[in-house]
């Protein structure tokens, strides 16, 4: 039966008005909006209801637009609005400014012994284990990340006490997620934030604090998880698993869903984590390089600091290219990845008798020991050498092995593409942006991981040999190996683009490789087509880095519960070592060259030294703000981050690089001089003496004065001037250089890395 033109006309009006709303619906977007809290009127009881009224009035926005308002980590609120509504809010004398919001994204056994903390924590000077356990139980680590897996043993809670009364947290109930059942007295808060990311992407996922991605339950445990026996990852890395800080509390904070984690969300996050009462916050997630009025994370890292909170952030994972670092602020503690002294050998044997290593975590048959052939880079798909999907012809792959360049897709998937493609094995070769490093996965069929340089040899052989063949083996697990650790390629590296006076990362800790606790509704590589479910995953990225170092902040915490958020960064930043366990300067896995401070910052944690550091450089919230007057920010800017509303910046350093950083970042700029002050605490004994020694490169002149620092009495604080003069007639511009600053006695030595750049003549 045809349509009559009635019909038609109503049915193409309301197509019109269709598609009117779906434009309306997809042209709002998410702002942060900063609020001049201070402006409010008395006859409001709340902020809240002020904002709500502020927005109403001056856009066309409904009350369910408000997503988040905020007052412990930022002095706002975020909202749905269209451009025009958004550009009305920034008119307005109440407000300090109107920011999109931001997308930010995920940087993704053995550890404790590799650091050095295997025998609990009796081999640290003056601290008993048990004296050191029971404190690290008042101590609470917030986790915002993809939520948490409660049922993993991990996060099991044998013989703690009841849980600190000043904690104000909870876990949130869901259709998934029973607090009664999943919550204990270790893992003692569980909370979700998803307006940001209902609003963005309609909220696909189940609304829960489950961790339906594994992320999460992986950081949470590496920092905290209990202790676990006969961990694996499908029979590889078998031992006792646990986190950093085993007698700590944990809480997560769901704020990742699988479009990425939303700004609004993060901040949302954080700022229940600040009101729960969280010690430390830990969070593995990053975007790139932006001024800090407009980074989400540094502005809520602030707010936590004042409240006397570490925040521990991952660098990313940029790596070996410069200038890729994320949380880079300096009251952020920012986490490189360096390997541990365990790996997972696996050998691919060519038909002409070489035999290559590499790594893998294939846990199946294998593939025997007949000889198969090899392809590379065969038939008419150009993208057919990064195994891509859809780019390999069956017909060539079937019963062979594939070499697969890396890059651009996720090293398991490749693996996938292979199988479906009828190929019964996998040679994975690092191209030059990698190097040498070698990453292991849990591969779906038979795979061996190799570097660029046998990586390169082996496509030679594929592409000249008449007849190439390969078959792939597998060596288990080893440990013990040399050189590490070693900077993984991976890792985001330096100079620091928001603010070059502040040298970035800060530390390296373990991340590659690293075993923890997994959530069961996913397969250990994340993929769909990945059906096994384990207990265990192993996974790289500073995403494994940055929860060890929240683990060990969570320790030096308790034994140290008056010390400040800088304090305890200073400790585990001068305490770092540079040496691998060959006793060579630490190399860098791209080509096995020597790393520089731009990628391991001060070096790799050791956590036993880091208790006991002697000397700290402490830094108030107060000089912070200094920092921020110093640089090229409007007043509006700094009070975004800094939440106050009396800010003038009448002082400020007169440079970013006065900032009691316990790192230097000097630029030669028109001055071949830079002068530098310094403040150390004694936290160590009193009547103590330092002497200073320096490492400088050979055109740079270092001055120190005094030489000599005397501290009479615990707590003192003494000062010192550095003065970096650049030597006439070495044309360095575009240059850089590193050396060191260093003040030593029997007992302790506190070092500090510098890094030189020149950028003028």
């Amino acid at each position: 039966m045809g349509l009559g033109s009635g019909t038609v006309i109503w049915l193409f009006s309301i197509a019109l008005v269709l598609q009117s709303c779906l434009f309306t619906v997809s042209a709002k977007k998410i702002y942060i909006v900063r609020m001049k809290h201070h402006q409010m009127p008395t006859s409001y009881s709340t902020q809240s209801d002020w904002y709500a009224d502020h927005l109403q009035s001056l856009t066309s926005a409904t009350p369910d637009s408000l997503l988040y308002t905020y007052e412990a980590a930022y002095h706002g609120f975020a909202v749905a609005l269209d451009a025009e509504e958004a550009e009305s809010l920034r008119q307005s004398d109440s407000v300090l400014g109107v920011y999109e919001d931001t997308i930010y994204n995920l940087h993704t056994t053995r550890t404790p012994e590799f650091l050095g903390i295997e025998k609990e924590l009796g081999l640290w000077a003056g601290h008993g284990p048990q004296e050191l356990n029971q404190a690290s139980q008042d101590v609470i680590v917030g986790v915002l990340d993809t939520g948490v897996w409660p049922e993993s043993k991990s996060f099991e809670y044998a013989d703690m006490p009841e849980v600190p009364s000043r904690w104000r947290g909870q876990c949130e109930v869901a259709d998934d997620f029973d607090p009664k059942i999943n919550c204990n007295k270790k893992l003692i808060g569980a909370r979700f934030f998803s307006r940001g990311y209902n609003m963005a992407s309609g909220g696909k996922e189940l609304q829960s604090p489950r961790d339906q991605d594994g992320h999460g339950t992986h950081t949470a445990s590496t920092a905290v998880g209990s202790y676990v026996a006969k961990a694996n990852l499908l029979g590889y890395a078998s031992g006792t698993a646990r986190g950093m800080a085993t007698h700590a509390r944990v809480a997560t904070y769901k704020v990742c869903w699988e479009t990425g984690c939303f700004g609004s969300d993060i901040l949302a996050g954080m700022e229940r984590a600040i009101l729960d009462g969280v010690d430390i916050l830990s969070l593995s997630l990053g975007g790139g390089s932006v001024p800090y009025y407009r980074d989400t994370i540094a502005i809520g890292a602030f707010a936590a600091m004042e409240k006397g909170i570490l925040v521990s952030c991952s660098a990313g994972n940029g790596g070996p290219a410069k200038a890729t670092l994320a949380n880079v602020a300096p009251w952020i503690m920012t986490v490189g990845a360096g390997t541990l002294d365990r790996d997972f050998p696996a050998f691919a044997t060519l038909g002409d008798g070489k035999k290559f290593s590499g790594v893998s975590l294939y846990s199946g048959k294998g593939m025997g020991e007949k000889l198969v052939g090899l392809v590379y880079n065969k038939g008419g798909n150009i993208s057919s050498n990064l195994c891509l999907a859809g780019s390999l012809d069956p017909t060539i792959v079937r019963g062979k092995v594939v070499l697969c360049d890396r890059g651009i897709s996720a090293r398991a998937e490749k693996g996938v593409v292979v199988r479906d493609a009828g190929g019964v094995g996998m040679i994975l070769a690092n191209t030059a942006a990698m190097g040498e490093e070698l990453v292991a996965d849990s591969h779906l069929l038979p795979a061996v991981a190799v570097g660029r340089k046998v990586g390169d040899i082996i496509r030679k052989y594929a592409g000249t040999d008449k007849n190439p063949t390969a078959v792939l083996r597998f060596g288990g697990t080893v440990v013990n190996v040399k050189p590490s650790p070693v900077v993984a390629a991976f890792s985001s590296r330096g100079p620091n683009m928001v603010t070059p006076q502040i040298l970035k990362p800060d530390v390296i800790g373990p991340g590659v490789n690293i075993l923890a606790a997994w959530s069961e509704a996913v397969g250990p590589t994340g993929l769909q087509q990945d059906t096994r479910r384990t207990k265990f995953n192993i996974m790289s990225g500073t995403s494994m880095s940055c929860p060890h170092i929240s683990g060990l902040a969570a320790l030096l915490k308790a034994a140290h519960p008056d010390w400040s958020p800088s304090a305890i960064r200073s400790a585990l930043m001068t305490t770092a070592y540079t040496l691998d366990n060959t006793n060579s300067p630490l190399r860098d896995a791209v080509d096995n060259s020597f790393s520089n401070p731009w990628a391991h910052g001060s070096g790799h944690v050791d956590p036993r030294k880091a208790l006991s550091p002697g000397l700290i450089y402490d830094i108030t919230p107060e000089e912070y703000i200094m920092f921020l007057c110093s640089l090229d920010y409007t007043l509006e800017h700094v009070q975004t981050i800094v939440k106050r509303s009396n800010i003038t910046c009448s002082r400020k350093f007169t440079d970013p690089s006065q900032l009691n950083y316990p790192s230097f970042s000097v630029l030669f700029g028109k001055s071949r001089v830079a002068r530098y002050s310094r403040e150390l605490t004694n936290v160590g004994a009193a009547r103590s003496i330092y002497q200073v020694t320096v490492e400088a490169p050979k055109n740079v002149v270092v001055t120190v004065k005094p030489s000599s620092l005397v501290f009479r009495n615990v707590g003192d604080k003494q000062r010192y001037t550095v003065t970096f003069v650049s030597k006439k007639g070495v044309n360095q511009l575009g240059g850089n250089a590193f050396g060191s600053i260093s003040w030593k006695n029997a007992q302790h030595l506190v070092k500090s890395p510098v890094a030189f750049s020149w950028t003028h003549i």
